[in-house]
């Protein structure tokens, strides 16, 4: 049994599905309490709540939507259901798959294989030979709809299934477009990669959730009341220039100065409640100075996203980070999938080079990383730094939201930022190539961070005017959010959605 909760936020109705309902096992009860789980049990059982519980509480709404979108191979399952349904109401399983395909739409987000969900076909007997007989198709053929060859042998794929069940489908930037034409170019052996039908839309971020208090009224005074509702039209953003550096440069030390009181009051009450050791205290940002050049990295520590790549010569980073006249510090936050061993690996060789007494406190790692603890860091720090192994990164947005904030990128030239990086709004690590050598692309990558840090960002950050404004990065400033703030808005995103996805098949014949 599932309970169905209703959240109105704003003029969406947002569904969730609950099984920790009262006559259920406690096994049961507990299906819908985490994501992320490696129990390969557990994990079917989510997706089917999603996929074939969503579709029946749809239909328990009296929803009866015009298009589907599954969004990333979790919730496909929700086509076998509407197959089901057509099925049993006389249609044959042929014409089924087609009106299904005809009314849905398919997003992958991921390009690295241990994104993507797929079973064994013993736990999809387990769980689908009763349904399958519903189908009125053998075995073979149900496991068709999704069968995937990997090393080990055969898997019942999620994104494969969900790719012969969709017409229209999508990437989340244009060189994650590029990549999934490639790594799915088998499902349509007779056609080349570059007209595989798998188109992207980048990703972009909710502005109203992300932009700063302050910022978002000093908007409001220089680009309209009304550029809320117009974010994604680059002419509104025409007039950000005319924003006055000091009122601008104003805000931002604001919002420094909040991150690094955060932090201190933070560190205190772990130091309080928590009793836990000097060094870590030093490590949680007690000692960061507010006016400090201040680097942010925050994500899922996976290993592609490369971490440790700015450790990677750690004398060389304690020789820049540790120069008297120009300071630098670099906050880590983040956290690994409970599964990803090599993740958590990581993590702790963050954290033991940040222990580190050489550092003078000026490299920081923040735990129980969350949404809260997000908008500091994207709001408060002066540089955004991504490091992904390229081509893995789908799109990523934490750039996006910092952006809009006025912290400047630094990043690989991958997902989203292959796409905003223009010269003159950030700075980018390495070239527009990527290397299968990992060892080689590493140090290359290393090195070029390195030089970028202390031949440009750090020197342009410390070059003040005779008011102690750095006129310059300010400038860079303004050219970040006039190009980035627009196209890499929710409301473009969900105009192209709408536009290139959903309209295309509303308009086709029921």
């Amino acid at each position: 049994m599932i309970r169905i909760w209703k959240i109105q936020v704003g003029r969406v109705s947002l569904y969730l599905l609950d099984s920790n309902v009262e006559g259920n096992s406690a096994e049961d009860r507990e299906l819908t309490s985490r994501l992320y789980s490696s129990d390969l049990d557990l994990r079917i059982s989510q997706e089917v709540i999603l996929g074939i519980g969503g579709v029946r509480a749809l239909r328990k709404l009296e929803h009866d939507p015009l298009v589907w979108h599954m969004n990333e191979g979790h919730s496909a399952f929700l086509s076998l259901e509407r197959l089901r349904e057509l099925v049993e109401d006389g249609s044959a399983i042929e014409d089924a798959i087609e009106i299904i395909k005809g009314k849905t739409v398919f997003t992958t987000h991921t390009p690295v294989p241990a994104g993507i969900d797929e079973f064994p076909e013993w736990l999809i007997d387990k769980y689908f030979s009763t349904f399958q007989k519903k189908l009125g198709i053998e075995r073979d053929q149900f496991i068709d709809l999704a069968r995937h060859q990997v090393s080990w042998g055969e898997t019942f794929s999620m994104p494969v299934l969900a790719m012969h069940m969709s017409s229209l489908r999508n990437g989340v930037s244009q060189l994650h477009g590029k990549v999934a034409r490639e790594m799915w170019n088998y499902l349509w052996p007779d056609t080349r990669v570059e007209e595989v039908p798998i188109s992207h839309i980048t990703n972009g971020i909710h502005t109203g959730t992300w932009l700063a208090r302050r910022l978002r009224h000093l908007y409001g005074r220089y680009l309209g009341s009304e550029w809320m509702e117009n974010i994604d039209n680059p002419e509104v953003w025409e007039n950000f220039n005319n924003i006055p550096n000091e009122e601008l440069w104003a805000v931002r030390r604001h919002l420094k100065r909040k991150l690094v009181f955060y932090m201190r009051e933070r560190a205190r009450e772990q130091w309080v409640k928590d009793n836990i050791h000097p060094v870590q205290v030093v490590a949680s940002g007690a000692l960061l100075n507010p006016y400090a050049l201040t680097i942010g990295f925050a994500r899922r520590f996976a290993t592609y996203k490369r971490a440790d790549l700015i450790l990677r010569d750690f004398e060389r980073l304690l020789n820049i980070i540790n120069k008297p006249d120009m300071p630098v510090q670099i906050i880590f936050a983040g956290k690994a999938h409970p599964a990803d061993k090599p993740g958590k690996l990581l993590i702790q060789n963050v954290y033991r080079k940040v222990k580190l007494a050489e550092s003078g406190g000026r490299l920081v790692f923040l735990e129980d990383y969350d949404m809260n603890l997000a908008r500091y860091l994207i709001q408060g720090v002066d540089v955004w730094l991504n490091t992904p192994r390229r081509p893995n990164e789908a799109s990523g947005t934490s750039g996006q939201k910092a952006a809009l904030n006025g912290v400047l990128n630094f990043s690989i030239l991958d997902g989203w930022w292959r796409e905003g990086f223009n010269g003159n709004n950030g700075w980018a690590i390495g070239n527009d190539d990527s290397s299968e050598d990992y060892k080689l692309q590493d140090e290359m990558d290393a090195e070029n961070l390195y030089d970028t840090l202390e031949n440009e960002i750090i020197p342009l950050y410390y070059k003040r005017s005779s008011g102690n404004l750095p006129v310059d990065w300010i400038t860079m400033m303004k050219e970040s959010i006039r190009t980035l703030a627009p196209e890499f808005s929710m409301r473009r995103m969900v105009k192209s959605y709408a536009q290139n996805m959903y309209f295309p098949l509303m308009d086709q014949e029921n």
